[in-house]
């Protein structure tokens, strides 16, 4: 197996040369154009003076110039920051200031977005930042356009560019990517070349993708499913990447019928837009062979509707972290529907899964406690954060997903509950304590607490009960409206409720299985 990440990609373009690694609309890469414009890009880093451990961000859409400059971080020694393009200014802002990124790679024109402008208007404090490229869109003054950034190339060899990546060491770190936890602010989990590279080796043997797959890649690369799972794993095969920066579901249909796309991961809710699509017959999908799914509880029918009406060969489920490099457990091409869809399958080879009780031991088959995980997926810890580390990892090497599960006889890992109170809309990751500490930067606002409530399309949403200031009056759609200009979509309430008082126990902790009861009705 390769060692590091530059050798995995000078391995893959000597093996495969003229085969296309990338197809974005009228943009095709071979495995060798690839490896070129990477190296060209590691040297224009270099010319900005990047250093080795340097953080380097990307808050961009999926598209080919989104791999290329990650790969070029890689490359130039750097370590790499996905910010996730739902963010607002201040919470891109956060990220860059917490990471303290050198560069960010982004675009200005990505829906009518632009993340220059987003950053400025927070008006933070960012010291450690001294270039902004722009991929695609207008380049502001202060800012470099792509191809003035790759200019800078030429004042660096390509001899320079080989010896930085010759330098890199497996247990170098490749990327910190940000989660956020019962404090509120998101903390970065850093993970090394090695650690991304055993992982999702394994992760690809299980299910099954090989060379010549056309990936269909719709989930976002900010996320390790998009990223890891995602174009990192079909380059490692020797796979097709076709980016995809919005999930629609003609759009997708339409690829898939004409790019001839073998493989499609996202969540339940993206199969199960295909399926009730009107005019699903009218695309040949006969290409489609594997699918992952995740993220929310999945009915035994869909999995089979997927098979015989989709046409997947295989259909996996499984379950992981981003502090575990993204994988802890995964189901197996043979197992049946029922295991699929209500499991997330067995620990992937050479890692640990528990089950503890509050003090720490071990449970037998069946008995609900916190899944704990031990193995080289685990991250190397938070960024700049030690106290927070030793929380998540005790001193066996166990570390605490704070999420409550069941193992079968077998092995299989059933997720019961969350200790972190987190709710999954859509598929992202919500973080009531984020929220609510958002929320209480609204004028007006004097306490604030979120749950999660069930939701007919995203699986789960934000619900939001809020306790004006004295002498302050707020409306719900008030308190939306601030929401939607503050916070991305997915973290978004979407019912809000004023209270008076919000409940608490004699600790002042605020109830939240009240609200839930609440919530219900």
């Amino acid at each position: 197996m390769h060692r590091t990440i530059p050798e995995m990609l000078a391995e893959r373009a000597q093996a495969l040369g003229e085969r296309p690694a990338i197809v974005d609309g009228e943009t095709t890469l071979s495995f060798a154009e690839l490896a070129a414009r990477v190296e060209e890009a590691a040297r224009a880093l270099l010319g900005l003076g990047v250093e080795k451990g340097d953080r380097v961000a990307i808050w961009a859409p999926n598209m080919w110039e989104w791999i290329v400059c990650a790969l070029a971080v890689h490359s130039a020694g750097g370590v790499m920051v996905p910010v996730n393009t739902r963010y607002k200014g201040i919470e891109a802002a956060y990220l860059l200031a917490k990471s303290r990124a050198k560069v960010l790679f982004t675009v200005t024109g990505f829906l009518d977005v632009d993340y220059v402008a987003l950053l400025r208007e927070a008006d933070a404090e960012l010291p450690s930042l001294s270039d902004v490229v722009v991929l695609r869109g207008d380049t502001p003054e202060g800012a470099l356009s792509y191809s003035s950034f790759l200019a800078l190339a030429n004042d660096v060899s390509a001899a320079a560019a080989r010896d930085r990546a010759a330098d890199i060491a497996p247990d170098d770190l490749a990327d910190i990517l940000f989660t956020s936890g019962t404090t509120g602010q998101p903390k970065g989990a850093m993970c090394t070349h090695e650690q991304n590279l055993r992982t999702f080796d394994q992760w690809s043997s299980i299910v099954g993708l090989r060379e010549g797959d056309r990936y269909l890649v719709v989930l976002p690369f900010f996320h390790s499913f998009g990223y890891k799972a995602g174009w990192f794993s079909a380059l490692m095969r020797g796979a097709t990447v076709f980016p995809e920066p919005v999930f629609d579901v003609n759009v997708v249909l339409r690829r898939v019928q004409a790019d001839a796309i073998t493989m499609l991961p996202g969540p339940p809710a993206l199969y199960q837009s295909i399926l009730l699509h009107p005019d699903r017959a009218a695309f040949d999908l006969s290409s489609l062979r594997l699918a992952v799914t995740g993220a929310a509880a999945i009915p035994v029918e869909l999995i089979h509707r997927m098979k015989d009406e989709l046409g997947f060969d295989t259909v996996i489920t499984a379950y992981g972290l981003t502090e575990s490099c993204g994988v802890v457990t995964m189901c197996r091409v043979d197992d049946d529907a029922e295991t699929i869809a209500t499991t997330s399958g067995r620990a992937i080879p050479d890692v640990e899964v528990a089950i503890i009780d509050p003090d720490g031991r071990t449970l037998p088959a069946g008995e609900p406690g916190e899944i704990v995980v031990r193995g080289y997926n685990v991250m190397k810890g938070y960024f700049d954060a030690p106290d927070e580390t030793k929380k998540a990892i005790d001193q066996d090497g166990w570390l605490h997903t704070g999420d409550i599960g069941t193992l079968d006889e077998r092995g299989n890992i059933r997720i019961t509950d969350r200790l972190k109170d987190m709710f999954i809309v859509g598929g992202f990751n919500a973080y009531p304590a984020e929220i609510e500490n958002t929320l209480l930067k609204m004028p007006g606002v004097g306490e604030a607490a979120v749950i999660g409530v069930p939701d007919e399309r995203l699986g789960e949403v934000g619900m939001a009960f809020v306790v004006p200031a004295p002498g302050q009056a707020l409306t719900a759609d008030a308190v939306i409206a601030w929401s939607r200009n503050n916070m991305a979509n997915f973290k978004v309430p979407r019912q809000v409720e004023i209270l008076d008082a919000l409940p608490r126990n004699a600790t002042g902790k605020v109830v939240k299985f009240e609200l839930r009861e609440r919530a219900n009705g």
